[in-house]
């Protein structure tokens, strides 16, 4: 296959279909209804805790950079709850899956494709605000690493 051709039929004869929801099943013993990949509340609440204790101890909290990254972090934690995680759980629904994608459902099995029960247009809004949410991320990252205006010798 040369560069920038596609692969052909028959290089793709026998591989199993992308979203397959087969292809997504939890390990044996996974309770219904969680999603994979998921962390704990605890976790979920040390990560900020943590990080308002480091910048109270290096004495930033008042920095601008910082402000801006929280109040960026926490538009993105709203559109990835508001946003994001509601129409993943209606794709996956759509699916024939659960939120775990465990194939079982009227959809569920071969030819059930991405966006098969929910139509193309939710998986387009899907797509738009997972976007959304990782330039936010990606920015707020930037921020934290780069610093701007911080006097702290980055």
């Amino acid at each position: 296959m040369g560069r920038g051709t596609a692969p052909s039929a028959a290089a793709l004869e026998g591989c199993a279909p992308f979203s397959s929801p087969a292809a997504h099943s939890p390990p044996p013993g996974t309770p219904s209804g969680t999603r994979t990949g998921s962390f704990p509340p605890p976790l979920g609440i040390a990560v900020p805790v943590l990080g308002f204790a480091t910048a109270l101890s290096m004495g930033v909290l008042k920095d601008a950079w910082l402000i801006v990254s929280m109040l960026l972090t926490a538009l993105a934690a709203m559109v990835l709850l508001a946003l994001v995680l509601p129409r993943q759980e209606e794709i996956l629904e759509g699916l024939g899956g659960t939120a775990v994608g465990t194939g079982t459902g009227a959809g569920a099995g071969a030819g059930a494709g991405a966006g098969a029960g929910a139509g193309a247009g939710a998986t387009v809004r899907l797509a738009m605000f997972t976007g959304v949410f990782d330039l936010l991320w990606a920015t707020v990252t930037i921020l934290m690493i780069v610093r701007p205006g911080s006097t702290t010798g980055a």
